[in-house]
């Protein structure tokens, strides 16, 4: 992770003349491994095979990112139709239905798959459930493309998929004594083990996985929230509307405390006035959405506030994602 502004970092024009303002920074916060390595999968494409590399939806959800890589040539497509013969395609980092990797060979495109080793993990083990007879539950937000490409994973009818507690209740399922259970892996902690417990309550041989899908960097970003948002005024998520973890650490934050939370894309977006004469605001990323995007922000309130930051930090994460074969 970058590390945190210094005060020699920070705008020190007119700051004797400006409302101070306190800047909690989460950390860890931005770019995981998974988001890492899915860009830069894209980035050493476009070294290596040139210009255009075909990208099926966006490789993560942050349009900065997207916009960014359509610069140097990445060309984003809804699906693999839109992709001439013979052109080169990767695959998002919220993974794919079986389909999408079938439909490329057939087609003899040629593809990387830049989906999250941890998201491949859920597969995994859904597609080994499977095989033993279980009918799997999972849990996660309908229409997410994490959720489609799990799903796309297992013959249909496999997997029935809730989104909260109250809809345990009505659940029907083929047999009670065979089911097995998996996660989105951008899920709030908190809202996820409150669904589990309910199912577990009414389905006790249900078996859960054997590591919590619900990835490290997710809960790392919402531990740090937690650890922040009782000290702010205001907390900002930098992060896209259509980012499940960035709407999940708006989620925790109010609930953690501060009921002043929301969502930001960029500096551009950031309304002063609206802030009003807050003297303490807390500042995280969602895990797609790229550390420069914080910088920005502290410099447009650079501009406005003497500001102070302090960094809080929950853990340190080093986890690296091996690219493909291909670019290796």
């Amino acid at each position: 992770m970058t590390p945190p502004p210094t005060a020699h970092d920070q705008p020190s024009r007119r700051q004797d003349a400006l409302p101070p303002l306190q800047v909690f920074l989460a950390a860890p916060r931005g770019f995981c491994a998974g988001v890492d390595r899915a860009v830069l999968i894209v980035e050493q494409a476009l070294e290596r095979f040139g210009a255009p590399i075909y990208v099926r939806h966006e490789i993560v959800h942050n349009r900065y990112v997207v916009s960014s890589l359509e610069a140097r040539g990445a060309v984003f497509v809804d699906e693999l139709d839109e992709v001439p013969d013979g052109g080169r395609v990767v695959f998002s980092a919220h993974g794919v239905p079986k389909s999408v990797p079938e439909e490329a060979r057939r087609r003899k495109l040629f593809y990387l798959d830049a989906t999250c080793p941890l998201v491949s993990k859920v597969h995994v083990e859904a597609e080994r459930r499977h095989r033993e007879g279980d009918h799997i539950i999972m849990i996660g937000h309908e229409g997410h493309p994490e959720v489609i490409g799990t799903m796309g994973q297992l013959p249909e009818g496999s997997i029935t998929l809730i989104e909260n507690v109250g809809q345990v209740a009505g659940l029907s399922v083929p047999d009670p004594e065979k089911l097995s259970l998996i996660t989105q892996t951008t899920l709030s902690v908190d809202d996820t083990r409150d669904i589990i417990a309910a199912l577990k309550a009414r389905f006790p041989a249900i078996r859960s996985p054997r590591k919590d899908d619900i990835c490290y960097a997710t809960t790392n970003r919402q531990n740090a929230v937690k650890e922040i948002a009782g000290k702010c005024d205001a907390l900002m998520v930098i992060g896209a509307p259509n980012s499940s973890n960035s709407l999940r650490l708006v989620e925790v934050g109010r609930r953690a405390g501060c009921a002043n939370a929301f969502l930001l894309q960029r500096a551009t977006d950031l309304d002063i006035g609206a802030l009003g004469s807050i003297a303490s605001l807390g500042i995280t990323a969602g895990a797609s959405a790229p550390e420069i995007l914080v910088r920005e922000v502290l410099d447009r309130l650079g501009e406005h506030f003497a500001i102070t930051v302090e960094e809080v930090a929950v853990t340190q994460e080093d986890l690296r994602f091996k690219l493909p074969r291909e670019l290796t």
